[in-house]
């Protein structure tokens, strides 16, 4: 009896949320947009100031602060589908309170947002007609209270049905089984120091030199750490002892030495025969395959490390790079990327809570990598150290200019094959070495990118090149993608390429 009731239950809920999802109005927005953001104008239809959402049932709002006083940035439809749980907006500040942005779900919702500013609260408000507000609580209302009158009864009839089973069916706890600790490392035999030759410097880095060896009859890569650096050394040991840690987008790790005095310590990996990908796009372009699968592999590698993974029961945590850039970028003979150096990475971990980053606690601060591929919110320092995605976010603005670094050396992408010389992401803009006042003005306060070729608009492929930059670049950290949303582009591309 109680099998049949649950199906009629199941039934009538699915029956119900089909008929009341055909039915369901399109999402309307208040609409204005600035000229740097018309890339909202796609998200729907707009009539004058009002934008009925073609994708999502989700409205956002983004205020710029000036001076203390909020300018409207934004006010649409979201791009994509997103969480937006709130009826009304409820102001979320960022950038060190120089933005503020909501995302809700009624209609005309992010018209109005509350927000405070130290003691003094402050209602930001874009007029609608009243018509229309009223016109759209007419038509929401009666829906709303349906949906949870159905919800109601199926959880209710759901909860009577499944708790005695539940109790029939649950097993005792062991309680000598102790839960997965994601601290654990696989651990890697150390490698005798006599064992290694020494060749030749292959790299000279801040913290580390790199030099090509010998170990055991192979060519290796060993990256040598002076004593001072020994936290840096076993920031990025660790990270390559995690388990799991093995896969084609990550550079080979063989194992770690030490001198015997501790004067120097040695991270051993296998050698990639066209050493960074600086180095290469430096010496050579590329047609649009070769390109192709650069991009592809590069972005394999770090959606392996963002990836949280559960096999053979260990557990490999999420990792954020931290230190993405060309120079840690290395290029094997099969024409694959490969990412190395993780002496400033943060491994999100679950045993004890809290995300393990040596650099952080030694330095104080957020700042770290490369400046020119940071990404806004990290050079004006205003990253959220509670939230487990903002580290991982700013790896996808540096895997951005780094797409965007292969792409102006295809020759495929440019007329008659002439290609510019290679340049660092805002190299051409702001010189070889810019400093970190002229970053956060030209990235940060003007919201400056590196410039696409505008030909490119022309090419079969090209529309969706600049897409795909400018998604993985976004001034906002939410609006960017995945690593697994930017495989998903990729792999959409022609791998053949016809002008």
């Amino acid at each position: 009896m109680n099998l049949q009731l649950w199906r009629l239950i199941l039934t009538v809920e699915c029956i119900f949320v089909c008929i009341y999802s055909q039915t369901l109005p399109k999402r309307r927005c208040a609409f204005k947009v600035t000229a740097q953001n018309n890339k909202y104008t796609t998200a729907g239809k707009v009539n004058e100031s009002v934008q009925v959402c073609e994708n999502t049932q989700c409205c956002v709002s983004y205020y710029v602060v000036i001076n203390g006083q909020p300018k409207v940035d934004v006010l649409a439809c979201d791009i994509v589908e997103k969480s937006c749980p709130d009826a009304t907006c409820k102001a979320e500040t960022r950038f060190n309170g120089r933005l503020i942005k909501c995302v809700c779900n009624t209609d005309l919702c992010n018209r109005n947002i509350s927000w405070t500013t130290g003691s003094e609260q402050l209602q930001l408000t874009y007029s609608n007609s009243k018509d229309e507000v009223l016109e759209a609580t007419v038509i929401i209302l009666p829906g709303l209270f349906l949906i949870l009158f159905f919800m109601c009864v199926a959880v209710k009839s759901k909860r009577l049905i499944l708790e005695p089973k539940h109790n029939l069916l649950s097993c005792p706890v062991d309680d000598n089984v102790q839960p997965l600790c994601s601290c654990q490392t696989t651990g890697t035999a150390e490698i005798e120091i006599d064992d290694i030759k020494l060749q030749q410097i292959l790299h000279r880095g801040h913290f580390a030199t790199v030099w090509q060896g010998e170990y055991q009859g192979s060519i290796v890569a060993v990256k040598v750490f002076p004593a001072e650096w020994k936290h840096i050394f076993t920031a990025e040991k660790e990270v390559y002892e995690l388990p799991l840690m093995k896969h084609a987008g990550i550079v080979n790790f063989l194992g770690t030495g030490k001198e015997p005095d501790c004067s120097s310590w040695l991270i051993v990996l296998q050698l990639a025969e066209y050493g960074s990908l600086h180095s290469y796009l430096c010496k050579h372009t590329t047609n649009w395959t070769l390109s192709l699968k650069f991009c592809q592999s590069l972005s394999e590698g770090l959606s392996f490390l963002h990836s949280d993974l559960h096999k053979y029961d260990v557990h490999k945590p999420s990792v954020a790079h931290r230190h993405l850039s060309s120079s840690n970028v290395l290029v094997r003979a099969d024409d694959s990327c490969v990412l190395c150096d993780f002496g400033c990475s943060t491994i999100l971990r679950s045993c004890s809570g809290q995300w393990l980053s040596p650099m952080t606690s030694v330095e104080g601060h957020t700042q770290m990598g490369t400046l020119r591929y940071m990404s806004p919110e990290i050079l004006e320092g205003s990253v959220n150290l509670s939230s487990s995605s903002c580290l991982m976010q700013g790896d996808i603005y540096s895997l951005g200019l780094l797409l965007w670094e292969i792409w102006m050396r295809c020759s495929d992408l440019f007329e008659g094959g002439i290609v510019p010389p290679h340049l660092l992401p805002y190299e051409s803009e702001l010189g070889a070495d810019p400093m970190l006042k002229d970053l956060l003005q030209f990235v940060f306060q003007m919201q400056k990118r590196p410039s696409i070729p505008e030909h490119w608009a022309l090419l079969p492929q090209g529309s969706a090149l600049q897409e795909l930059l400018t998604d993985c670049w976004d001034w906002d950290p939410d609006a960017r993608l995945t690593t697994q949303c930017v495989l998903e582009r990729l792999a959409s591309l022609q791998p053949c390429y016809s002008p």
